[in-house]
This record gives structure tokens, sequence and C-alpha cells, in this order.
């Protein structure tokens, strides 16, 4: 079976020359796409020079999260890929990811995706499963956020969504669902493309011993580091629940005004940014008008 590891970059050259690099490390066979936004940083010719062997796609402009990774997993698929891997280029797998997901697949016949467990740098867990709690809008942290890494989450099963940082979809799954929505652009991109992959019948599975050390929104300066993270995060957040579960006129605005309520607070309260507050505003404002695509 044909694996294939996707990376998206956008102007964050030492990254994912960094990322190409421990890739190399990871043991069994794949094709490894690169697909670069339009990057003005010098990583398209830092990446030929350091990993020559790459199939590295030049998008010549910044297509979002969704625009620019299809472009990867477009070409892989056409080079016969039956799986594809999308990591983020922040990340640094560790050797025996790709061997924990190629046995996932052979122990789950009827998943479609899997979700990696993504570790910050110091060990503790990041990312090891979540809920989506489509009714409310807020879904809460994922499952051991900040904790150290243990027994609790070493239990390989299934999870609501996969996070795109490191998540491995099958051909079968592209083929019934699609590929991301590119009208998304960028941010809860990957919850609406595992609950796409889960109405189409497949099943999404936490696979515990694919790791990789994740620096977290690098590409964005941080998690707090731009306002792009609320803007789009509010604005796809209703348009995922919305578009999943839809509610009577009442319910939607009720569920409306929480998740702009919450994303209000965290702009507000943890951010500390005029600019956040703005932000998560027009995300708002922009998904009730029906405005997708860039911002």
């Amino acid at each position: 079976m044909t694996w294939a590891v996707c990376i998206l970059n956008w102007n964050g050259r030492e990254d994912t020359v960094r990322c190409l690099a421990a890739l190399s490390g990871v043991r069994g066979e794949f094709a490894t796409v690169v697909a670069d936004n339009g990057s003005s940083d010098g990583s398209a010719a830092a990446i030929r020079a350091a990993h020559p062997d790459v199939d590295l796609i030049e998008n010549g402009a910044n297509l979002g999260y969704s625009g620019g990774n299809n472009a990867a997993l477009r070409r892989a698929l056409d080079n016969g890929a039956e799986w594809v891997m999308l990591l983020n280029n922040d990340a640094e797998p560790e050797p025996g990811m790709l061997e924990a997901l190629q046995a996932a697949a052979a122990r789950h016949p009827g998943a479609g995706v899997f979700a990696g467990k993504l570790l910050f740098e110091d060990g503790r867990v990041q990312w090891a499963g979540q809920r989506v709690a489509l009714l409310t809008g807020y879904s809460g942290r994922p499952r051991g956020h900040g904790r150290p890494d243990g027994f609790a989450y070493a239990v390989e099963g299934r999870t609501d969504r996969a996070v795109g940082a490191l998540m491995a979809v099958s051909r079968t799954a592209i083929d019934r669902a699609g590929l991301l929505d590119e009208d998304l652009f960028a941010y809860v991109e990957d919850v609406d493309w595992s609950l796409r992959i889960r109405a189409a019948g497949l099943g999404c599975v936490f696979v515990p011993a694919a790791r990789a050390a994740h620096r977290l929104s690098a590409a964005t300066g941080g998690a707090a580091g731009s306002t792009h993270t609320v803007y789009y995060g509010a604005r796809n957040t209703i348009v995922v629940c919305e578009r999943h579960r839809p509610l009577g006129a009442a319910g939607t605005a009720a569920r409306r005004a929480a998740i702009l309520a919450a994303f209000l607070a965290h702009a507000g309260l943890v951010l500390r940014s005029r600019q956040a507050v703005a932000a998560v505003r027009d995300g708002y404002r922009d998904a009730l008008a029906g405005r997708l695509g860039e911002r």
C-alpha cells in the first residue's frame, strides 16, 4: 500500500527544512510532497538544495491551508497514493510514526482517517484526541492538553476529529467525502473534513503511537501571534457547526451568540488585544453574511 506525506510551506523555510530532516529518519517507504504557497523567503530554493528528492509544488500564491494542502494531496493521489498524510511544517515526527499508522490501517479496515498524537517540545501532551460539540460550538481543549504523557493518552480508539498537523486519510475517504474545503481557507477545515469522512461511513481513529513534536501555529507567529487565528476560528466554527448540525432559528441564534462570546472572551481576556476583538467581530459578521475564502 502506497503512502505519501504532504507538507505545506508558507514563508516557513527553516521549519520546513527541519521537518523534512526529521521526516528522513521516519521508518518505512513513502513519497514526500511539499506545496509552497507563494513564499517570499527563499523557501523553494532552500528545500530543493537540502532535499532534492522531495516533490516540490510551487503554488505561486497563498492558497490558504486548504488550497495549499489540496495541491499536494492531488499530486500524491495522481501518483498512486492509497493513504495521504498531512504533516505541519512546524512538526517533527518520531521515527515510528508511519509504521504506527500503517499498522493501524491493518487493524481498522473501516477507518478513513487516523489522528496522531501531538506533543509540546518538552514532552507534554498537546493533542490526544478531541470531541466535537456541534450543538454549542465549543469543544473545549484537546484531551490531555498540557499534561504529562502517560498511559491515559496511549490508548488507541475512536475520536470525533483528527487535527491537520498530523492526520492520515485514505483514498477511499477522499473519493467519498472530497478534499479539504477551500472556502474555509484556514482553521477548522480539519474538523469539517473529519466530520464529512465520518458522515460518509468511515471511522476516525486516534493512533497514539504515531507521534510528533509540534511548535503550534509557527506559520502565524504562535497561537497568540496573529488575529487571523481568531478571525478564521470564529467564522469557520459558525460555518462548520451550521453545516453539520443545523438548528432552528432560535437554536442557531443561541449557538452563534455562544461562539461569539467564547471567541470575544479569548481575544479580550487571554490575548488582551483590541485587534483580536475586532477580528472576531469581523469573522462573526462574515460567517453570517456567507463571506468565505481568504480574509
